[in-house]
């Protein structure tokens, strides 16, 4: 119990480090750029403590769940406006909500701040202001996965032979036994044995597994010289690649028809280098992205699992009482290493990290995202005013957009509070 507990604390405290350098980006770009800002938060709801330090508030709130810091003039006042001036209109719902809200925040510009409202700085200041967040996630999520790759190191297959299979079974046959009459493997022909280092495929060198599995693939059909490494002495070998259905390896659920040995590799620790952390940074940010653009069905399935009983799925979405369940789940387990324990909260804190800085990049309000993408139009139509020699058009007014960040903050909510219920009655598990 006092190992679960500590796990769950663990990842629980890293999330909230991780929400409160996220509000360090913001805070930091918005100091250097003289916004006045009024408080820094970590949680929502009541205040459980605060403390005052110049002109703005520090302080944690009771609730876990994110953080915010209070720029005033978020919102501009409608063209036409003296600053401070909201004048009222008579309109529908929407038009009487987008002027509360605008006048709520206007409320909070007082004489001299003219030219420290978040609205009347330039473009790109409003821009690194809004990404400055999104950007310390993603700079946290390649820190952690440097010290996973380049620090502690991950188990990476070896050249070296760990078990022999006995025959050929295609792997949409879904067995694991040998079935009547199937034919021995190349391996299994040729006399290969665990412990044997195949040390040249073909007369290619062979210095990692990946390279020989790839080499083995290719070669399909054909008989191929392999050279071992065998009780301090070299065996060379003729060994006929047959083919036989695999599961690709950039797809796990696809089947292909490739080369064949039937061997199963051993497993070490290896520290590897930078270029490892660029690709596996750039491959777990397209995963990702399109774990994103899956979002709403996955969502379908978190409801299921949560009202039906249906089984979580373990690449779904998962929220903040999830990860420190399962933080404390791996630090009770028996099944895994103090050092595979570490490995694996470096890099579940790594991946949560790319996931809200790209989550918080969706060009939606009350996303960061909504504010870079409004930024970023005050420069196109700033441009082509410049090209066509109009009057400056001034700045975006965002607060047209409150009624789809009402939406989009309900949704938000819903999200949340459906992964919570899902997250503590049909919780996502990493052990039996």
């Amino acid at each position: 119990m006092v190992y679960y507990l500590a796990g769950a604390l663990i990842l629980f405290f890293g999330l909230l480090v991780s929400i409160a350098l996220h509000e360090l980006g913001h805070f930091s770009f918005a100091k250097l750029f003289r916004v006045r800002t009024t408080q820094f938060m970590v949680g929502f709801g009541p205040t459980m403590w605060s403390r005052h330090k110049g002109e703005t508030e520090y302080g944690v709130k009771w609730i876990p769940l994110g953080g915010y810091i209070r720029m005033i003039g978020m919102l501009p006042p409608r063209k036409g406006d003296a600053p401070g001036q909201v004048r009222r209109i008579s309109t529908g719902p929407w038009q009487g909500l987008i002027e509360s809200a605008r006048g709520a925040a206007l409320e909070e510009v007082g004489p001299g701040d003219e030219d420290r409202v978040f609205y009347a700085k330039k473009w790109w200041q409003k821009l690194l202001i809004m990404f400055g967040g999104p950007a310390m996630n993603l700079l946290l999520s390649v820190l952690f996965f440097a010290i996973l790759l380049m620090g502690i190191g991950t188990n990476q297959p070896q050249p070296v032979i760990k078990e022999v299979a006995e025959c050929m079974v295609p792997a949409s046959a879904g067995v694991t036994e040998c079935p009547a009459n199937a034919a021995p493997t190349p391996a299994r022909q040729v006399g290969l044995r665990p412990g044997d280092r195949i040390v040249a495929f073909d007369g290619r060198k062979v210095d990692d597994y990946a390279e020989l599995q790839r080499m083995i693939r290719g070669d399909g059909g054909k008989t191929v010289p392999i050279t071992v490494r065998r009780d301090g002495g070299e065996v060379r070998l003729n060994v006929p690649i047959t083919r036989n259905q695999m599961y690709d390896l950039e797809d796990e659920n696809k089947v292909v028809n490739v080369g064949f040995l039937g061997i199963t590799p051993t497993s070490a620790i290896e520290r590897q280098g930078p270029g490892a952390v660029a690709s596996t940074m750039t491959d777990l940010t397209a995963r990702t992205v399109g774990a994103l653009v899956r979002m709403p069905q996955k969502m379908v399935g978190v409801w299921n699992a949560a009202f039906s009983g249906d089984k979580r799925d373990p690449n779904g979405p998962i929220g903040v009482v999830g990860v420190s369940r399962i933080g404390g789940e791996v630090a009770a387990s028996d099944d895994f290493t103090g050092t595979q324990k570490v490995s694996f909260f470096v890099m579940l804190l790594g991946s949560l990290n790319l996931a809200v800085g790209l989550f918080n990049l969706i060009p939606l309000l009350p996303l960061d995202g909504g504010h870079i993408a409004g930024a970023l139009l005050e420069a196109i139509k700033k441009a082509f005013a410049r090209i066509f020699r109009r009057p400056d058009p001034g700045y975006v007014d965002v607060a047209k957009a409150l009624p789809v960040t009402y939406v989009m903050a309900a949704v938000l909510i819903i999200m949340g509070g459906l992964l919570i219920y899902a997250d503590l009655f049909n919780p996502i598990r990493v052990t039996g």
